[in-house]
């Protein structure tokens, strides 16, 4: 039994109410007939009432005709949406380019590789409809990232307590969390981290990682590794001080004003009462004094900006109210 409540024996009730798949899809042609006959045969067994949101994020290999082609031989032409980057974007802009486009209220992230199955998409609606308001999946069974997956969800778990165990898998999500949620590049990876830094009520469901049928992975090698920890730092920062800069700037800056002070007071010391003076200390008086000075001017206009940008997210809730 997982956190949403389900597990892959629940019986799943009847599900109408309308919902988006969204499936970004990089050089997956070879994928399209597979995925489009699959997603077919879901929406007809379990009774769906959802369309298909393909983003071909600057494929070179005919992914977007290939899907047209595909979509309507399994008779999914009627549902389908296909939305096209003439360069590729990434995985994050993808995503928020289907949401623009689209109106449903529940949305589910499905990769083309069809690494999960389409059957998993009923198992995320019913937790939706539980009262959820993200759902992510927990990949079982073992894969070649496993180890660097469990130690970049490990430490998220441990930075950002959130109550799940995989940040980067399937999901399903309402619409207001990407509405209010703003998504940086590559930020996909953190919908979950900042999604639960709102309050937005969040579950975990296992689901199988099944091998990829077609290409190859479009998100491996060290390099990834390295953005990764750099986003998570960056998404750390965001988090913890973007709403109160001060508290990193100014008491960094009053720090290190302080030690300038110190410092300065033994060198005076040096000087005057033991009559031996060291020359560099009054150099570091004046490095340590404006460094903290120029942090704590800093964080006061960090302030003003964070004030802003509450400002504009408030200014963006109201729109959309």
């Amino acid at each position: 039994m997982t956190e949403s409540g389900l597990s892959a024996a629940d019986p799943l009730p009847p599900i109408s109410r309308r919902f988006s798949v969204i499936v970004p899809a990089f050089n997956e042609a070879e994928s399209m007939p597979d995925l489009f006959r699959e997603l077919a045969a879901t929406f007809d067994r379990f009774q769906l009432d959802g369309d298909i949101l393909l983003v071909d994020d600057g494929s070179t290999d005919g992914t977007s005709d290939a899907a047209a082609s595909s979509a309507s031989a399994a008779g999914l032409a009627a549902r389908t949406v296909i939305l096209r980057h003439r360069v590729n974007k990434g995985k994050t802009a993808a995503l928020m380019t289907a949401v623009r486009s689209g109106d449903a209220q529940r949305l589910v992230l499905f990769d083309a590789d069809l690494q999960h199955a389409t059957d998993e998409i009923p198992r995320f609606l019913t937790a939706l409809d539980e009262g959820y308001d993200l759902v992510a999946g927990r990949k079982v069974g073992d894969y070649p990232k496993r180890v660097v997956s469990g130690i970049y969800n490990g430490l998220s778990r441990a930075i950002f307590r959130v109550p799940v165990r995989d940040l980067n898998s399937m999901k399903a999500f309402r619409r207001e969390v990407v509405d209010e949620i703003h998504l940086r590049e590559d930020w996909h990876r953190y919908l979950i981290v900042l999604a639960h830094d709102r309050g937005f009520r969040i579950g975990e469901i296992d689901i199988d990682l099944l091998p990829r049928r077609h290409g190859v992975s479009k998100y491996g090698g060290q390099g990834r590794v390295v953005i990764g920890l750099l986003d998570l730092v960056s998404v750390w920062f965001q988090l913890v001080f973007s709403r109160k800069p001060m508290l990193f700037f100014g008491l960094t800056g009053l720090f290190l004003a302080g030690v300038g002070v110190l410092v300065g007071i033994a060198a005076l010391v040096l000087r005057y009462a033991l009559g031996t003076g060291f020359r560099p200390l009054l150099t570091l008086v004046v490095f340590l004094v404006l460094l903290g000075g120029l942090l704590f001017v800093a964080g006061l206009v960090a302030e003003l900006i964070a004030g802003l940008r509450a400002e504009v997210e408030d200014l963006r809730r109201e729109l959309r109210r």
